[in-house]
């Protein structure tokens, strides 16, 4: 499950870290980034990779309205090429790598009165990173609007107190080129839909200002003065807005 993330980079570090000229999207760096807003996104469709803007959360094609709903913010990899609301972007590859340099997943309390705790994920050496991604275009009566959706698969070691999910990660662009490879059919790339290893990535608490999505600035991402509590695998938590994947 992914309901938060951060792409804390500039512009012009975009563009360096994926290696692309063509940047079509404003970007400044951005540490909570939440569903229905407009976020960067790279794509292939056979032609020089480039970087643009889409809003997240899915809107299949059949959609009577561009409504967001938070149900397609994620699509279990397990089963992305069945469910209605995403098989038709796996089949006519539409693939993308949504940028990213951390997310975010809560810690569901021991106690009932407890609070629940974010995690700042991100990886060992904080590079840029990409989710795995599909995206589809919606069009009706003269409005059209470009959506994407981030894959998810099971908890590694490092998340698994936390969160029992967590998005299907690109690290490098031996895996990321070929997934925005719209050449390429959907089920030779299956093998890229795993867990991130561990010991590739390091996370820490971070404070509840994070919460409110309207909140933005590194304060999100700062660790917790004081420490949090101890992760207990059983305890699992969903994002602050209750997002569930298909």
């Amino acid at each position: 499950m992914c309901g938060r993330y951060g792409l804390t980079i500039d512009q012009e570090a975009l563009s360096i870290a994926y290696a692309v000229d063509a940047v079509l999207v404003d970007h400044r760096p951005r540490y909570n980034i939440a569903p229905s807003q407009v976020v960067p996104v790279m794509l292939g469709d056979g032609e020089s990779p480039r970087i643009d803007g889409f809003r997240w959360g899915l809107v299949p094609p059949d959609a009577p309205s561009p409504k967001l709903s938070y149900r397609t913010i994620n699509a279990r990899s397990e089963s992305v090429a069945l469910k209605p609301a995403f098989r038709g972007a796996w089949k006519r590859r539409r693939r993308c790598l949504v940028l990213a340099d951390g997310f975010y997943e809560w810690q569901k309390p021991a106690s009932k009165k407890g609070q629940r705790v974010p995690f700042w994920f991100r990886m060992e050496d904080d590079r840029p990173f990409g989710f795995a991604g599909l995206w589809e275009r919606w069009s009706r009566d003269g409005e059209s609007l470009l959506t994407c959706t981030v894959l998810t698969t099971d908890a590694n070691a490092l998340v698994a107190p936390v969160h029992d999910r967590m998005p299907v990660i690109l690290g490098s662009p031996s895996e990321w080129m070929p997934w925005i490879d719209s050449t390429i059919a959907s089920a030779e790339l299956s093998g890229l839909l795993r867990p991130c290893s561990p010991v590739e990535m390091r996370a820490h608490a971070v404070s509840t200002h994070v919460n409110r999505a309207e909140n933005e600035g590194p304060e999100c991402i700062q660790p917790l003065e004081t420490d949090p509590p101890t992760p207990d695998a059983s305890t699992v938590e969903e994002d602050p807005q209750g997002v569930l994947e298909l």
